[in-house]
């Protein structure tokens, strides 16, 4: 964390942030709501032959097709059904931890090396966006068909398992990273799930170990190498690159006896527990890094955030922005790519192998009731 303030601190000053204003946060989903999805008991069995995952959601309409896709409804539920396995669990809580969990952690532990051994470009000419991310992206997208030999059957399926895992780093050509990203992440825990390599008795670990072990890793990365906020809403985001934590952090937390939303504005409580619960986690995170103001100023969502009374109802609203600002969104999920194993028919016809396309730059909604 100390290398991390350094950093920050050494950083060109932030521009001005512009005073918070009123957030109605009682707006309903209303016209935002996604269409009723299919279920996702629907979605076929995974077959073969397996082959690279490729962009699907190219228009409009394909995005229309996808909300109402049974794989869009398996993500949803996957992701969802992980939130449900660590309600009221601390980080530290003994878990079942099964042989794939303890081998895809060490997959990212040897990742972790490989960026390591590539060290940012010195005095590079932009702010954000060290070239040598590219030198890691392109040694990590070597290594993984290497280092997911042991953990993926059949192995045949690993040229679609790794793909979802290299494109959970962030985008090679902009040097950036996003809430597609992670959710890259979450689709590549997936896929091993939809070949019984991961079972619903390891989702309390998917979060606890896998999901919490990625989100250290990526902070390094994001830090090492400067990634530019991909689709960044600014001061009216919840954090500058990441969503889930937000939500799995807020399940951690319901029912709890004494902590309560408003305990994100102590920074002796937040640095207290912040190793145990996501959700302080990245308080504190956010903190340490953006020392020129109170949360109130440089974070007011969030502090808008912390007047609402429970941490159910929290969560509830975490559920409802992530289906609709991140998986309803096309300039995100336009990036999403499909094959056998999360399979996608769209109405286009048209598939794009790995193209640049634009990032989001919408606004966030609000779900939550006070």
């Amino acid at each position: 964390m100390m290398q991390t303030e350094t950093r920050a601190a050494a950083a060109p000053a932030p521009a001005p942030v512009p005073a918070p204003v009123a957030i109605d946060m009682k707006v309903s989903l209303g016209a935002a709501t996604a269409p009723t999805p299919a279920s996702a008991a629907s979605l076929p069995p995974v077959t073969c032959p397996f082959r690279t995952p490729e962009r699907r959601i190219i228009t409009k309409e394909d995005m229309d097709q996808f909300i109402a896709s049974p794989i869009r409804a398996a993500l949803v539920d996957f992701i969802f059904s992980c939130s449900d396995a660590c309600r009221g669990l601390k980080i530290s809580h003994p878990v079942a931890t099964s042989p794939v969990v303890t081998a895809v952690t060490s997959v990212l532990d040897e990742l972790e090396k490989i960026a390591d051994a590539t060290p940012p470009e010195e005095n590079p000419k932009t702010r954000f966006g060290n070239p040598s991310f590219r030198f890691f992206y392109d040694r990590v997208q070597k290594a993984l068909p290497t280092l997911l030999e042991p953990v993926v059957r059949p192995r045949e399926a690993i040229v679609e398992v790794a793909k979802y895992l290299e494109k959970s780093f962030g985008d090679r050509k902009r040097i950036d990273y996003g809430t597609g990203h992670e959710a890259n992440f979450m689709a590549f825990l997936l896929t091993l799930y939809r070949l019984n390599l991961l079972t619903d008795a390891d989702k309390p670990a998917i979060v606890l170990r896998l999901f919490v072990r990625y989100l250290s890793l990526m902070r390094k990365v994001q830090f090492l190498y400067w990634l530019e906020p991909a689709g960044s809403h600014g001061v009216w985001g919840l954090d500058d690159y990441h969503s889930l934590p937000f939500l799995f952090g807020a399940s951690q937390l319901v029912d709890h006896k004494y902590l309560r939303p408003k305990a994100i504005h102590d920074m002796d409580i937040v640095d207290m527990f912040a190793k145990e619960y996501l959700y302080l986690g990245c308080i504190q995170f956010i903190n340490r890094v953006k020392t020129t103001a109170s949360l109130r100023w440089h974070s007011p969502m969030l502090d808008d955030i912390s007047g609402v009374k429970t941490w159910a109802k929290i969560e509830s609203g975490m559920r409802k922005l992530y289906v609709v600002e991140v998986l309803g969104k096309l300039p995100i999920m336009q990036h999403f790519m499909f094959g056998a194993i999360l399979p996608f028919e769209n109405v286009s016809g048209r598939a794009v192998k790995d193209e640049d396309l634009e990032a989001d730059d919408g606004h966030l909604h609000y779900f939550f009731t006070m």
